[in-house]
């Protein structure tokens, strides 16, 4: 409870959030005369003939900081001047609002919301969003029984949180939360439609146009807030459950001010700006009426948490055809991408810790080949996260956040993982015997004397290791980019042990191809090679694996959208999820009887050109047999990850933001009829 005279308010006073604001909200003083309605305000919107009491903004006193702690008054918080333009459809006037740097917020009244609508199309009028798109959505969940069977709408847009995760994590920094009202808002023609923002939100606000390859979103109606008037969903709403003002500020006729009601993800993921009454008396337990295998439990303390909903049963399915998504160039990106940073470090490094048949393949022509194979890997795994963007010519944006966006340092480190290998290419040719002999009879080029004076070792070692630095820094914000709080199933150290397992498993298969030719070729001993490679490929798969468990462990535990995205795992695609573990299974306990095989020397020659030729063919052909395995597994694997993932997002309808529906409208044409609503599959 705020405590203080007056005086103490808009200048002194704390904001105390046990029992919610004591400032309340009063209708807007004097209305405009006819025909006077623009008088005094600005030009950013035209305020209607009559516009009625509801829709202008108030002006009151305000609480000093938000129950976060954070101040209101943004101008103090931000330093930025008072009376910039926020360059409005680029009109560069000043609103004239007397609270245009305070944080505003939207206030829902539950109890009050009849489903009618009416805030989603006014949204959709104002701003001119197709029919599969929509800034704001009624939603709702119900419970309870016959004759006491309720339902509770959620009304929802953007809340233009005090911490937007969209903001730091969009790459191209298309976001931007300013210091008027607080609003965050994103430009589309600076997007370049990568849906990262989308995965973020816990509140599906950002909105993914597959048509358009872009993303927008709520802009509060800044227009509007400009020249005094509320939000254009909060004017049309007919049953007085939508209001909007300064944050804390509670409006007139409401007696609680709550951060959450049944069926809205945590707050304190991105602390939004919004605010709710819920009165009204409901069951214990609230289901969802869209496909999310997700209810809702109210706790002893009286707060709803999510629990898993067995809405498709415990029966166990293949679904492999669900497996193609539009996910499918990120599977080949982060595969490719990990394959590439491991075939080039086993190798290098174990030239580097001295292992002898490593520093001699090192010294070889082939290592200008593996340098080359794996840029081309990596070049390859980068295209492919291109052509998932729904702007890929604008792909060059992606360095734009490099101090928040994870997915920004991502590109960044694998561009530079990508300029060492091109760097360290360029060293390697002087030194090799292949494109010398081609210089010499083709141009008559000797590079080799060309470049006498060159420090090519130290060059070549440099570049190696700035690769590899760089690599390793790629792959770790390749996890980080999976670490978000509204995807539990994703928000898991698993997803690390998975890269990395990866990584280093299939980095060893493409490498020991390589290593274990150019070694034959030489005429070297390949049972030490295949050992050290066998060992490190079997490394990777047992991290794979241990994370799998822990993964397996923490979900059948878990109550929330990562439990029940795992519940999907052991269901729908439950036959294909246990495949693929009795392949990582094989594939280990394989391996552990090769690697044991050939310490107890039953692989013990010399060379392909020795009398136990076939020896060494046969662990050949097993170990590429496993390889096979493991790419299968992997594959699998990744398109799992993709696909099962469930977010914090707010309820849908029967008919809308419904996956389950959207899916069936596709199966039988509905969905090619645009008002239906449901989105092609685009983009």
């Amino acid at each position: 409870m705020h405590s203080g005279s007056d005086s103490d308010k808009a200048g002194v006073g704390l904001f105390t959030p046990e029992t919610g604001s004591s400032i309340k909200v009063t209708k807007a003083n004097v209305l405009p005369k006819r025909g006077e309605e623009q008088l005094g305000r600005s030009d950013h919107w035209e305020v209607r003939t009559e516009e009625q009491a509801y829709a202008y903004l108030p002006k009151t006193d305000s609480e000093i900081e938000n129950r976060y702690g954070k101040r209101i008054d943004l101008v103090e918080l931000t330093d930025n001047p008072v009376g910039r333009s926020m360059f409005i459809n680029d009109n560069p006037a000043v609103g004239t609002n007397p609270d245009r740097n305070k944080q505003h917020g939207f206030f829902f009244t539950a109890d009050n919301c009849i489903g009618c609508h009416a805030c989603e199309s006014a949204c959709a009028e104002k701003n001119d969003t197709p029919a599969h798109l929509a800034f704001r959505s009624v939603g709702y969940v119900e419970g309870g029984s016959y004759p006491d069977y309720k339902r509770m709408n959620i009304s929802m847009a953007c809340n233009h949180c005090d911490d937007p995760v969209c903001l730091k994590g969009c790459p191209t920094r298309a976001y931007t939360k300013h210091a008027e009202y607080g609003a965050v808002l994103q430009d589309p023609e600076t997007c370049f439609g990568c849906g990262y923002c989308t995965w973020v939100c816990p509140y599906n606000a950002p909105q993914l146009d597959p048509v358009k390859g872009r993303v927008s979103k709520c802009n509060m109606c800044v227009d509007r807030l400009e020249v005094g008037l509320k939000p254009a969903c909060v004017s049309a709403c007919v049953g007085n459950a939508l209001d909007f003002g300064v944050i804390e500020n509670t409006p007139e006729s409401r007696e609680q001010c709550k951060t959450s009601i049944p069926g809205f993800p945590s707050p304190e993921i991105t602390r939004p700006n919004i605010r709710f009454q819920q009165t009204k008396s409901m069951p214990e337990e609230m289901t969802r009426t869209d496909s999310m295998p997700v209810k809702y439990h109210k706790g002893e303390d009286g707060q709803y948490k999510p629990v898993i909903d067995q809405k498709v049963g415990k029966k166990q399915h293949w679904n492999l055809a669900k497996l193609n998504s539009r996910e499918n160039p990120l599977v080949l990106f982060t595969l490719f991408a990990q394959a590439a940073l491991g075939t080039f470090m086993v190798p290098f490094f174990a030239a580097l810790a001295g292992v002898e048949l490593f520093e001699l393949f090192m010294a070889s022509d082939m290592m200008l080949v593996l340098v080359v194979t794996s840029l081309s890997m990596t070049s390859f795994g980068l295209f492919m996260s291109v052509t998932h963007l729904g702007k890929p010519f604008r792909f060059y944006r992606g360095f734009n956040n490099l101090r928040y966006s994870p997915m920004s340092r991502e590109g960044l480190g694998l561009a530079l993982f990508s300029a060492g290998l091109g760097l360290m290419a360029v060293s390697l040719l002087a030194t090799n015997t292949w494109i010398n002999e081609l210089l010499v009879s083709g141009f008559d080029i000797e590079l080799s004397v060309l470049t006498n004076a060159l420090p090519l070792v130290n060059l070549t070692l440099g570049a190696g290791v700035f690769a590899a630095i760089a690599g390793a820094a790629g792959l770790y914000y390749m996890n980080q980019c999976y670490q978000i709080k509204a995807r539990p199933f994703w928000n898991h150290w698993q997803t690390l042990t998975s890269f990395v397992g990866n990584s280093v498993s299939l980095g060893a298969m493409v490498s020991g191809v390589m290593v274990l030719s150019t070694l034959a070729v030489l005429s070297l001993p390949l049972l030490p090679a295949l050992q050290l490679l066998g060992g490190v490929w079997l490394f990777g798969v047992v991290l794979e694996a241990i994370g799998l468990i822990g993964h397996n462990r923490d979900l059948n535990a878990s109550e929330n959208e990562g439990g029940a995205a795992h519940y999907i795992q052991c269901t729908t695609f439950g036959k294909t999820y246990k495949l693929r573990n009795l392949m990582l299974t094989l594939n280990i306990f394989a391996s552990l009887t090769l690697l044991a095989l050939g310490e107890l020397g039953l692989f013990n020659t010399q060379g392909l050109a020795s009398e136990s030729v076939g020896v060494n063919l046969w662990a050949f052909v097993a170990w590429s047999v496993i390889a096979l395995i493991n790419c299968i597994s992997a594959v699998i694997g990744r398109a799992l990850f993709y696909n099962l993932v469930i977010p914090t997002t707010m309820p849908g309808a029967f008919f809308w933001k419904n996956k389950g529906f959207e899916q069936h409208a596709r199966d039988i044409g509905l969905a090619d009829n645009p008002a239906c609503g449901v989105a092609p599959l685009a983009h």
